[in-house]
């Protein structure tokens, strides 16, 4: 089973409002990723909420999703992750970690990484665009015990780097990858318009 986990939880600092709920043309970021995931070959998805979950729950409709509420999320992305990874069920063979402020994620990149894990049982597969890495990356189970385990202020970067020789980069050509949106600059000049 392929779990893919959105990491939802932060407190959009940056941002000065909720990434969830940004708009992405007529659905809001989270809307948008769990959309693109529905229609991938992802068999399970796992939304991990904290900062304003009420409000998102009561502005979005996450049915089909499982939700996962940190209580920790002022500790960091690392929070979340693991409370995702605590949550999986026994039967999942790798998870696919998804940015809520990465919302141009689409069904052909996934369905790629997927495929190639299926294919190679490869620990971690990255998405990589013009030799730059980008997301979603996708975790074998082999690996959750030392993601939960990480320096919380690296996360499941340490990770990638303490296990470079299990990473397998994976080609796209597109570069949407690459594309966080973290401050409203960055929302503005991919959207044109104030967030």
């Amino acid at each position: 089973m392929i779990n893919a986990i959105v990491l939802a939880a932060g407190e959009s600092k940056r941002m000065g409002k909720s990434k969830p709920l940004l708009k992405f043309n007529d659905k809001t970021f989270l809307e948008q990723i769990i959309s693109v995931l529905k229609v991938s070959d992802a068999d399970r998805i796992t939304v991990v909420l904290g900062a304003g979950a009420e409000m998102i729950k009561n502005s979005i409709d996450l049915s089909g999703t499982n939700i996962v509420i940190n209580k920790d999320y002022q500790k960091g992305q690392l929070s979340s992750l693991i409370a995702a990874i605590e949550d999986a069920p026994q039967e999942t063979d790798a998870i696919l970690v998804c940015l809520v402020d990465n919302p141009f994620i689409t069904k052909e990149v996934i369905n790629k990484i997927i495929a190639k894990f299926r294919e190679t049982n490869n620990p971690i597969i990255v998405p990589v665009f013009n030799g730059k890495r980008g997301h979603p990356t996708l975790f074998s189970r082999s690996l959750f015990s030392e993601l939960v385990n990480a320096p919380k202020e690296q996360g499941a970067r340490y990770v990638l780097h303490s296990n470079a020789e299990k990473v397998f980069e994976l080609e796209t050509s597109e570069s949407t990858i690459l594309t966080g949106i973290d401050t409203p600059e960055d929302y503005r000049l991919r959207f044109g318009t104030n967030p």
